[in-house]
């Protein structure tokens, strides 16, 4: 998406002076992970955010996702405040939680099967999804047969096919090896540009951020605020990692970047 289409229009998220803490009640203790955050996400955007350790990215996730709530402020999607967990947004983990009992096929049906869609309807979906992943010729193997990368293409997979509005990624490519995680990144991409949604993707590196999204907000060390929002104006069929890694607008970018990052004074 060229950033240029991310104003003006109305944002699929809204987020507004959003504070969440985090309360043991056990050891009465409580922590402020994110405080007064207010934040859009676009239709259709890539957005990508960062910050320090703790600065309260996967809170951010949750809240969308309806995981947890806000003690001030509010969280929407198309206007309408977001409460619970819905079908409306789907979540990759870092962790495949693919269903080791059953094949890749059976994963990626499994929330079609739970929304009753006939068995055959729903085997037809999830293999257009598989095939879009590039799985087909894994789609009755099981997860322990699967490399991590090909697990985590599955998670995709499973996600997409249930259509959701938002696809919400807390650190998906962070427990495979640095070369799969290259190849995951660019397979993302080609399934997003045939498949616009909706993603917020969640990471701790820069690089990462800056070689997928349309803007990339940074978070403030926690309790996490927003420090700023960089645009990326890359053209997507300019991003491949092969050349990237030389291109003066993504070194630009991505020490622009790294530095809000480190910065420690928020």
């Amino acid at each position: 998406m060229n950033t240029a289409a991310l104003t003006g229009g109305t944002p699929k998220i809204s987020i507004r002076d959003m504070t969440l803490v985090h309360v043991n009640e056990e050891r009465r203790q409580s922590n402020v992970a994110v405080e007064n955050l207010t934040l859009d996400i676009m239709e259709n955007e890539f957005l990508c955010v960062v910050g320090p350790s703790g600065c309260g990215k996967s809170t951010l996730l949750s809240a969308i996702a309806g995981f947890m709530q806000p003690q001030t402020g509010t969280v929407t999607m198309n206007g309408e405040r977001i409460t619970k967990p819905g079908a409306d947004r789907g979540v990759v983990f870092q962790e495949y939680a693919l269903l080791p009992w059953k094949t890749v096929l059976d994963n990626v049906a499994l929330g079609l099967k739970f929304r009753g869609v006939p068995r055959a309807d729903r085997e037809a979906k999830a293999m257009e999804y598989i095939a879009m992943a590039r799985l087909t010729e894994a789609a009755k193997k099981y997860p322990h047969e699967l490399s991590g990368g090909m697990r985590q293409r599955a998670a995709v997979a499973r996600t997409l096919a249930n259509t959701p509005e938002i696809m919400m990624m807390d650190e998906p490519f962070a427990a495979v090896d640095a070369q799969t995680r290259l190849s995951l990144q660019e397979e993302l991409l080609r399934v997003w540009n045939d498949n616009p949604i909706t993603v917020l993707f969640i990471t701790h590196s820069v690089e990462e951020a800056v070689f997928l999204a349309d803007r990339v907000a940074v978070l403030t060390p926690g309790p996490g605020k927003l420090r700023e929002i960089v645009e990326i104006d890359i053209p997507r069929n300019a991003r491949h990692w092969d050349t990237i890694t030389s291109d003066p607008e993504f070194i630009a970018l991505r020490d622009r970047v790294m530095a809000l990052v480190r910065d420690q004074n928020g």
